[in-house]
């Protein structure tokens, strides 16, 4: 006998959920307890956007702590929070979860940083239909110009509270700004140029300073180089004097590591900031400033 109870491919059951989850009411301002409510996909949006919004504003980091960002995945419940906060903060490009999400439920209450500054073209192997190198929160200027434009975004949304809003981003527009001259003291007078590093996250750092960014892998951290590479980049360390060889925090340094092998350089560890470990006491200045403490004596900076 046919059995009439309802079927769910289980290709269709995240459309199920999200339907129901939107049919219950239950959305993200419910768990910001009634505040303003930012989902930001990752660590740096995270941390910005909880020091403009202050303690008035709930923040909820899409991307659990320790977790590689280019790898996330939304859960239903995820993809509510974005369609029904008050605004979706995301880099365009770095997560196609993300990237999906703010297009389908929330294209008219999101900001994507990449908007609002001008970007750096992607690895030339990778600068598809002119994709731009997400990684813009590694220059401090330009991240101060998104900290303005989010405390903007946050003012019209709220205007109740729209002078707290831009008072903390005028805040931390003075601290980047600071932390930019510390970078551009530090970095001047540098016996190298060439930075070496796990993945292609490095051009804006790069660019800022006047440093040439290698990569061993493309701006994706898990994509493998081939052989020939590996061979290119070992020549390129021998030609350059390079001594180190960066890798990161949250990809595996395995590749990085066989290079500096290879080359008969050491390793050292640069953090492209694209999350901390859960526990971590770290913030993005702190980080910030210990990249900068290991850039200058790889590169013979005086």
């Amino acid at each position: 006998m046919f059995d009439h109870t309802l079927q769910v491919r289980p290709s269709l059951l995240p459309i199920v959920l999200v339907a129901a989850l939107l049919a219950s009411g239950c959305g993200a301002r419910a768990n910001g307890g009634g505040k303003p409510t930012i989902t930001a996909a990752f660590y740096p949006l995270a941390w910005l956007a909880t020091q403009v919004g202050g303690p008035g504003v709930h923040v909820q980091n899409l991307t659990r702590p320790g977790a590689e960002p280019h790898d996330l995945e939304l859960t239903p419940r995820q993809i509510i929070d974005v369609g029904e906060s008050t605004l979706a903060f995301y880099v365009k490009g770095v997560q196609p979860a993300v990237d999906k999400a703010v297009r389908e439920h929330a294209k008219h209450h999101s900001l994507d940083a990449e908007t609002v500054v001008t970007t750096l073209p992607a690895p030339q192997d990778e600068a598809a239909d002119g994709a731009a190198d997400p990684h813009l929160w590694l220059d401090p200027s330009r991240f101060a110009t998104v900290a303005t434009a989010l405390g903007e975004r946050l003012a019209r949304a709220d205007a109740a509270n729209a002078a707290g809003y831009r008072s903390r981003a005028a805040q931390v527009v003075t601290r980047l700004n600071a932390l930019d001259q510390e970078f551009r003291t530090g970095l001047r007078q540098c016996a190298r140029k060439e930075i070496v590093t796990g993945h292609s996250a490095f051009g804006y750092l790069a660019a800022r300073y006047g440093l040439r960014q290698v990569g061993v892998s493309g701006l994706d951290p898990e994509s493998e180089p081939s052989p020939r590479r590996i061979a290119e980049l070992t020549g390129l360390i021998h030609r350059t004097g390079a001594t180190t060889v960066f890798t990161e925090t949250l990809a595996s340094p395995k590749t990085a590591a066989t290079l500096a092998q290879e080359a008969g350089v050491r390793t050292e560890v640069l953090d492209p900031i694209e999350g901390v470990k859960q526990g971590s006491h770290d913030d993005y200045f702190s980080i910030m400033r210990r990249d900068l403490a290991t850039l200058r004596p790889a590169l013979g900076c005086t």
